[in-house]
C-alpha cells in the first residue's frame, strides 16, 4: 500500500523520521525493485541555509514548491541524480533527501547496476534504482506511476541516530549542525524489525 498524500503533507522532520523503514519501490524494465529506506535528511524551507529552496524559486527547485508526496529529483557533483519526497503543504518549499537503502527485492539487479557494489549513499541509490531526470514530479503516491513510497517495517527510536546533515560544508550554523539527518544504527534493518508493518502518524 502506497503512503498516502497526507503522510508527506506534514512536517519534514516527521516525515523524514517515519520514512525510515518505509519501501521505495521502482519498476525498472518491468522488473521490480524494492529498497528499504535506512537513512533520510530533511531540507526545511527557504529560511534553512542548507536547503536549494534559500534562493527562492527556481527552475531547478521548482518542484519543491509543487504538492506534497512528488518527487524531486535534481542532478549534482557532475555526475549523481538525488531523490527526494516532497513534503508540507503546496508553496512552501521542504523535501526529504532519501540518502541510503536496504535492497531487499531485485537486490542481484541493483548490485549488477552498481558493478558489485553496495547501495549506500544518495546518488548510488539512484543508479542502482536507475532513477534519473524523468522521476522528478513523479506521484510517489501512486503505485502507477514506475516510482513510489509504500509502508515498510517499524523501526523503533532505540534504532534511529540523529545528526547533522552530510556534505554542508560552506553553510552557515546553525543550519550546519541542524540534527536533521535520520540513520538505522548499524545501516541493516534487522528480521525483527521487519515483521512490524510501519505506521504512519497522521
Amino acid at each position: 500500500m502506497t503512503l498516502p498524500r497526507n503522510f508527506y503533507d506534514r512536517p519534514t522532520l516527521q516525515v523524514a523520521r517515519d520514512l525510515i523503514g518505509a519501501r521505495l519501490v521502482r519498476i525498472l524494465d518491468g522488473v521490480k525493485l524494492v529498497g528499504l529506506i535506512t537513512e533520510t535528511e530533511a531540507y526545511i524551507g527557504e529560511k534553512d541555509l542548507g536547503c536549494h529552496a534559500r534562493v527562492g524559486k527556481t527552475n531547478r527547485n521548482a518542484m519543491m514548491f509543487g504538492p506534497p508526496g512528488h518527487a524531486y529529483v535534481y542532478f549534482t557533483y557532475g555526475n549523481h541524480w538525488m531523490l527526494n519526497a516532497v513534503t508540507e503543504r503546496e508553496g512552501f518549499p521542504a523535501a526529504v533527501l532519501i540518502r541510503a537503502i536496504q535492497p531487499i527485492e531485485g537486490a542481484e539487479i541493483m548490485s549488477k547496476r552498481r558493478s558489485g557494489r553496495d547501495s549506500f549513499g544518495p546518488g548510488k541509490l539512484t543508479q542502482a534504482m536507475g532513477i534519473t531526470k524523468s522521476g522528478n514530479g513523479v506521484d510517489l503516491t501512486d503505485s502507477g506511476s514506475g516510482l513510489w513510497i509504500e509502508a515498510g517495517v517499524h523501526v523503533p527510536n532505540s534504532r534511529v541516530t540523529k545528526s547533522p546533515r552530510v556534505g554542508l560544508y560552506s553553510v552557515p550554523e546553525p543550519w550546519k549542525s541542524k540534527p536533521w539527518r535520520f540513520v538505522v544504527k548499524g545501516w541493516k534493518i534487522s528480521n525483527e524489525e521487519s515483521a512490524t508493518s510501519l505506521r504512519s502518524s497522521q
